[in-house]
């Protein structure tokens, strides 16, 4: 089956002390957070999928649980893990084969300095344009699979180890400008691995329009044999949500080293046809559409290897208790087409840690 971009996968675990670091911290956060007065929130979702191309299925179980521990006025640690499972048949023949992968998307300490700044440190998800930090988790993304140009900028792993700042330049209630720089350092051991990289997010949000719009841009201060280094991404972004209308816009464009391309999302809740909790309102028909243009051949960045259009098509049903599930149609055409079916059935759920003082 042609390579494409689908739920992310992660490199698994495969040295004890990565397992053992990630006990000593959890329980560090578990000490401090019990004598804090604030509850952390352990939060996330659970989901199954799968996906049928040209007649070759994969499915794929996953847990993704977050936690959110509150250590005092101004510090926040965050973290999500992903753990999946893979089931798929040799030739389409056969019994199912399965394989299981376990990562730390991210596990950062958010320093709150005031309503202005923000700084992070750790592991964080790149903050370049909007998909990465904002449509991955599953229990929020329309659609099964990511955007075709989703490598660019973040790379194939989507995360970052170093340091983040988030600010607000300037706010008013017709204008709202934000900004997020950071550094990454390079970690090329074991399961916490990222690329040597800096790069900056420039965010205008206009309330009274529902309009936000944006740009991106990061410097990849690394290289491989077959590569130059010093090399740079960039990319736009907008979202937009009209005054009483449901409809949901959202668009990205990227260009990178060895590829560019766009994609365009929209959404429609029917939630006006007797409201959210109706038979018909609970429904929401999305489509995507999406295109990519290879500058250069570089095989194992996580992007189409030829110029490729995508149509993708879409139905989410919200099921009550949190439940949704997400069906969809994908037509590709590049130099070799093909027919991609989703269907997908997640459940989000959140709670406290422990019970709080009253």
């Amino acid at each position: 089956m042609p390579k494409r971009p689908s739920i992310r996968y992660r490199l698994s675990f495969s040295k004890p002390r990565c397992l053992a670091l990630a006990a000593v911290l959890l329980t560090s956060l578990v000490a401090q957070a019990q004598s804090a007065p604030r509850v952390p929130l352990i939060s996330g979702g659970i989901g199954m999928f799968s996906s049928t191309y040209e007649g070759s299925t994969f499915m794929q179980p996953v847990i993704a649980p977050v936690l959110a521990a509150p250590l005092g006025p101004h510090l926040l640690i965050e973290s999500r893990a992903d753990l999946r499972g893979l089931l798929q048949q040799n030739n389409n023949i056969g019994p199912f084969h399965g394989s299981f992968t376990a990562s730390l998307e991210y596990l950062q300490a958010d320093y709150i300095a005031n309503r202005h700044l923000t700084i992070t440190a750790g592991r964080f998800l790149t903050p370049f344009g909007t998909y990465n930090e904002r449509l991955t988790p599953i229990w929020i993304r329309n659609l099964q699979d990511a955007p075709l140009i989703f490598a660019i900028g973040t790379r194939t792993s989507g995360s970052s180890n170093g340091v983040m700042v988030r600010s607000n330049l300037y706010a008013t209630r017709k204008i709202s400008i934000d900004n997020t720089a950071f550094f990454s350092a390079k970690v090329s051991d074991g399961q916490f691995q990222s690329a040597r990289a800096f790069g900056d997010r420039l965010t205008i949000y206009l309330p009274s329009k529902r309009l936000e719009m944006g740009g991106s841009f990061e410097r990849f201060l690394q290289a491989t044999p077959s590569e130059k280094p010093h090399r740079n991404s960039a990319g736009l972004h907008l979202w937009w949500s009209p005054w009483r209308s449901p409809l949901q816009v959202r668009a990205e464009f990227a260009h990178g080293p060895h590829a560019a391309g766009y994609w365009i999302e929209t959404a429609y809740p029917l939630t006006q046809l007797g409201g959210a909790n109706s038979l018909l309102g609970r429904l929401e028909p999305v489509f995507r559409m999406q295109q990519t243009f290879r500058i250069t051949p570089q095989p194992g960045d996580g992007l189409p290897s030829a110029d490729t259009q995508q149509a993708d098509f879409g139905f989410d049903y919200h099921l009550p208790h949190e439940v949704r599930l997400n069906t969809s149609y994908s037509r590709t055409f590049s130099s070799t087409n093909g027919n991609i079916w989703d269907i997908s059935l997640t459940y989000r759920f959140l709670f406290p840690a422990w019970k709080g003082a009253r």
